[in-house]
């Protein structure tokens, strides 16, 4: 309890100061209204005591009354020191704001920081008599304004610790009680009275203590983080979950007989007009057919995301906790079914009247744009700012695409590297993004010339570049997690996406010279690749074959049952693994065109990642479980420094 104290005491301190600093006022010119101020805030300054007697508050100087931060005291004042904003003295103590670096502007700062430290105290040394006269405390406002939120959400993530404690409480009182009921029933004994009297006057069932120390964090966050609105607030400390609506399973009934009537239609026409096949229509296979085949490949992830979402839910894996997600804003598995039937309803429905329009011999550069207008229709919605179509959502996907990108110089999170490694099973939805992306932007299909893009040399390259990118993302943020936590381990993780990256290397080389030299370094290469891949999927990311676990070849910990389920997943995983193959032995099947047969294993490879999405959030819930967290660890923004 001695901790929420201290914490609580912290919080006041960096509030003064983040008030203070923000209007970089001079700490010795101090003003006529400045000091009524104090002498105002010395009449009304009050100390809180615990009943236990052992814990004592101050409320730090600068509070008033209201809840409001006034002007610190000249007391305050003469013992703050000024170190470029860094480290200053307050209630006894001298701390330091230290915002964690985990954005490319933070990393910035801290540099700038880094290099001037010493012109800057030498500034101090030569100009300023030793700190009198008109020194002044400057801290970036930006870095006021971070340190602020960090408090805010240690107090939000506090209030749910002392709330998953209450009911921690109130759970066991109920067992309790249902055990004795259950015992004087079977051994026809009254017993429960006798043994309830003991219990109840427990200091576990009669401590108040969490209740009170909810409300102080509650009273903490009304006045400094609500302006005094208690309604603002509770917003924040106990947000409430979004319901889940009836007609959102009725339009996920009606977009799916939607789709599946489309999708019978388009089949038929493409089958009557020979499309698919060896002798369909180039023009089409090379341009309309990869807008299906990307969005095909896109909804299928995203489904099965849905399908993951429903299966963490129904084994209790506590998937919110591991990504971060707000509990009102994230998506809900119906909410996911929905965009997915949606979206592919008028995708089937665009691609089929487009195909209609070519059946019948329309072929103007009008019906040849159809298909990007679809893709930039979809673009558009994912950018759209405003407060429609899941706008949380899609922001929240747009901020972990531009983390990744930017990955060495953003704190790689959960959700983040999860994300990096869907992108490595959509290699061939990016190529394809980019192939089009050349394809319209310069106007190729006014033409009809598909073959622009891969004859021109730097488009070339990019597509080749495509192929790594994925694979380079995940290394680096391998590599940013290694500076961040110093395990090994991620040096060892970056050496699996290195190789993934020779291997697609190897086989983007093999498509321009066929020769048995590079078959073989094909072969070589991609073989070493997937048992390293195997190796870390079962052992690491799964958290499977432990050979001294009581779950001979499992894990100690499954939320499975049925044990053959583990042994079944990790056959298929080790399955499609083998999908490399296809560059090998170039299979196709029947008179299919050979872009249908490299969709199906593109899809086959969007599949494995769903399975192990799966086992990879069981395997994080169970590690979080036996180290008892429930309540993300925010880091606050301060620290104390020795005084010299």
């Amino acid at each position: 309890m001695s901790e929420f104290f201290n914490l609580r005491s912290r919080v006041e301190i960096d509030l003064w100061l983040a008030t203070k600093i923000a209007g970089d006022q001079s700490l010795r010119g101090i003003t006529k209204q400045e000091h009524e101020s104090q002498e105002k805030l010395a009449d009304n300054a009050t100390a809180k005591n615990t009943d236990e007697g052992e814990d004592h508050l101050s409320i730090s100087e600068g509070l008033g009354d209201s809840g409001r931060i006034e002007k610190p005291t000249e007391e305050v004042a003469n013992k703050l020191m000024t170190f470029s904003g860094r480290a200053v003295t307050c209630q006894g103590r001298s701390v330091r704001i230290n915002i964690p670096v985990t954005t490319p502007s933070r990393t910035v700062f801290a540099i700038r920081e880094l290099l001037f430290d010493d012109m800057l105290s030498q500034s101090r040394k030569t100009g300023g008599n030793g700190g009198d006269g008109g020194e002044k405390l400057s801290i970036n406002k930006k870095k006021v304004h971070q340190a602020e939120k960090m408090i805010r959400g240690a107090l939000v993530e506090l209030y749910k610790g002392l709330g998953y404690l209450k009911t921690y409480r109130s759970l066991n009182m109920l067992a309790f009680v249902k055990i004795l009921k259950k015992f004087d029933k079977v051994t026809a004994k009254e017993v429960q009275t006798i043994y309830l009297k003991v219990v109840e006057s427990s200091y576990f069932n009669s401590s108040d203590k969490a209740i009170r120390l909810m409300d102080d964090v509650e009273e903490l966050f009304v006045r400094h983080f609500a302006s005094g609105d208690k309604r603002k607030a509770m917003k924040y400390l106990k947000p409430n979950q979004k319901e889940e609506s009836h007609a959102t399973t009725f339009f996920i009934g009606l977009f799916t007989g939607g789709f599946v009537a489309l999708f019978i239609g388009y089949c038929i026409m493409a089958h009557i007009s020979g499309m698919y096949t060896h002798q369909s229509n180039k023009v089409y296979m090379s341009t309309s057919y990869p807008v299906l085949s990307m969005f095909s490949l896109f909804f299928l992830h995203l489904f099965l995301y849905g399908c993951n979402i429903f299966m963490w839910r129904k084994t209790r894996i506590n998937y919110a906790f591991i990504f971060e997600f707000a509990p009102t804003k994230e998506l809900k598995y119906r909410d996911v079914f929905l965009i997915c039937t949606t979206s592919m309803t008028i995708v089937v429905g665009v691609m089929f009247a487009h195909l209609t329009l070519i059946v019948k011999g329309y072929s103007s550069s009008t019906v040849q744009a159809i298909p990007g207008c679809l893709l930039l229709v979809f673009l558009l919605v994912l950018v759209c700012p405003f407060k429609i179509l899941y706008r949380s959502s899609r922001y929240h996907f747009l901020i972990a695409i531009r983390n990744i990108i930017l990955t060495p110089f953003y704190k790689v999170v959960m959700v983040d590297f999860f994300m990096a490694d869907q992108l490595c099973s959509q290699v061939p939805l990016l190529r394809t993004l980019e192939y089009l992306a050349c394809y319209y932007i310069t106007s190729s299909y006014k033409t009809q010339d598909y073959g622009y893009c891969t004859r021109v040399k730097h488009f070339r390259d990019l597509a080749y570049a495509v192929s790594f990118l994925p694979y380079y993302w995940r290394a680096m943020q391998c590599a940013r997690r290694w500076f961040d936590e110093g395990d090994i381990n991620h040096i060892v993780n970056l050496g699996k996406y290195v190789s993934a990256m020779l291997a697609a290397g190897t086989k983007v080389a093999y498509e321009n010279d066929n020769s048995a030299g590079w078959l073989s370094l094909v072969v070589i290469v991609s073989s070493v690749a997937t048992i390293y891949q195997l190796y870390w999927d079962f052992v690491k990311d799964w958290g499977l074959l432990q050979f001294n676990s009581k779950n001979p070849w499992l894990r100690n910990d499954l939320i499975l049952k049925q044990k053959y389920i583990y042994f079944i997943s990790m056959g298929l995983n080790l399955l499609l693994r083998l999908a490399w193959l296809q560059t090998v032995i170039h299979p196709n099947i029947g008179s299919l065109d050979s872009r249908v047969t490299l969709f199906f294993l593109a899809a086959l490879e969007v599949i494995r990642r769903g399975l192990w999405n799966f086992y990879r959030l069981e395997n994080e819930h169970l590690n979080n479980a036996g180290k008892f967290r429930a309540v993300k660890v925010v880091p606050l923004p301060f620290h104390e420094v020795e005084e010299n």
